[in-house]
């Protein structure tokens, strides 16, 4: 049986909630437990230093990031279980991508864009309190999953174009330098709750909106009892879309428990009730790791004991790794002999992309051996169409450029003799 390897970080800017655990503590705890799956978990506190400037703070996150990891029911003896800080081989593995990365890949990046986008509305430069920290953090998740190889990256939709931007990096580096990275798959977990605050917002830290996973019983109960709901009052039918305490009860609740609410809710349940039954239902799952929560949180010495011993197991794949890479880009001892008639052979090649985005719909886009964007293509609803069309690219370029069923973007500045040489090396080679 062939041993995949799952990867999944969360970083360290806060007290972990209930949206983090449904959304991607539980499930990963799920997928540890499978014997075909080689799993790393993560705290990526690196990622943290981009959002928050208070040392405390993500020190207090890591311990209680940690031990929610620990009480969950992740074992560290399965799995490898490591801070990311503790990894010197993942910053210099970092720099060496970015040497790779062409720019335009990472002005495209979605938080970027968004500050970007928020700055130019408010009149401000476009720029304007963007750290580097924010535009070079693909790159910096990049290295976290090309470190080790990892074959798929459970994330949400909003998170897919980060694992392409991962696979743009090792498809570059892989031309430049032989093949070295196994470029991910997102892992899409369609499935996975994503859960609504007590104001009706996405569960986020940013929104001030969470429910904290390990909340003492009376705390828990008080913040369901605030969640948001509308005013129709007992015995008024009530609906389950858009409500925020129906979507949390059905990301804890059985089948039986959710349609049993359903009715509940279409006979008038008061809102009281509802959120008596709703707590009660949370508290019986987490109740039984709340206290071995606090005793990892009050034993942080324990923790600290298995984050060293992950990152002593997440090292000793690391560091002979990031010697062979080294060793690809030229960062060799003196009396190491080049082959240099074996790298003149070597040429690197243009590269076509496919990948599926968000809105389900598939593209591709043909990109220089230096990462350069020279031709993007629009919507396909067949990754079969995309197929075919670059092979008629690569066989009739220009010709088959004008007749494509779908819109074709040059790249800036790019002319169309320079996708035409680009497509005849293609060919070349693959007739070679």
């Amino acid at each position: 049986m062939s041993i995949e390897r799952f990867l999944t970080g969360i970083t360290t800017s806060g007290t972990p909630h209930l949206g983090n655990y449904v959304g991607s503590i539980r499930p990963a705890v799920g997928h540890s437990l499978r014997s075909e799956v080689e799993s790393f978990y993560f705290l990526a506190d690196y990622h943290a230093l981009i959002k928050v400037e208070d040392p405390g703070r993500i020190q207090r996150s890591t311990l209680e990031i940690a031990a929610s990891w620990l009480a969950a029911g992740l074992d560290p003896e399965r799995v490898v279980f490591y801070r990311q800080s503790d990894v010197p081989e993942i910053p210099e593995l970092t720099w060496f991508l970015t040497c790779v990365l062409g720019k335009g890949v990472l002005n495209r990046a979605h938080a970027y864009k968004a500050a970007v986008d928020k700055n130019t509305a408010a009149g401000n430069d476009p720029d304007s309190d963007v750290s580097a920290g924010l535009f070079m953090y693909p790159v910096l998740m990049g290295a976290d999953i090309l470190m080790f190889n990892a074959h798929k990256v459970p994330v949400g939709r909003d998170q897919v174009q980060h694992i392409e931007m991962a696979r743009d990096m090792a498809h570059s580096f892989n031309h430049r330098y032989g093949e070295h990275f196994v470029p991910p798959e997102a892992a899409i977990e369609d499935h996975v709750a994503t859960l609504p605050g007590l104001d009706g917002r996405k569960m986020s830290k940013s929104y001030d909106n969470t429910i904290p996973m390990f909340a003492p019983r009376e705390q828990l109960k008080k913040l369901i009892g605030s969640i948001v709901t509308d005013s129709k009052g007992p015995s008024e039918p009530k609906s389950v879309e858009g409500s925020a305490l129906f979507q949390i009860y059905q990301a804890f609740a059985t089948a039986d428990e959710t349609e049993a609410m359903r009715q509940a809710y279409a006979s008038g349940i008061s809102w009281g009730d509802a959120k008596h039954i709703v707590f009660e239902r949370i508290d019986q799952e987490i109740a039984p790791m709340r206290d071995a929560y606090q005793a990892l949180i009050n034993n942080p010495a324990k923790i600290e004991g298995v984050l060293q011993a992950g990152a002593a197991k997440a090292r000793a794949i690391a560091t002979p790794f990031m010697g062979q890479i080294r060793h690809a880009v030229g960062l060799r001892t003196l009396q190491t002999q080049t082959d240099t008639a074996a790298k003149a052979a070597k040429v690197a090649l243009p590269v076509f992309k496919q990948y599926r985005e968000h809105d389900g719909q598939f593209y591709f886009k043909l990109q220089s051996a230096n990462g350069q964007l020279l031709l993007q293509s629009g919507a396909f609803a067949s990754p079969k169409v995309a197929g075919q069309t670059i092979a008629a690219l690569q066989a009739d370029f220009i010709a088959a450029l004008r007749n494509c069923p779908v819109p074709l973007h040059m790249g800036p500045d790019i002319t169309e003799g320079e996708i035409t040489a680009a497509l005849q090396a293609l060919n070349a080679a693959k007739q070679a």
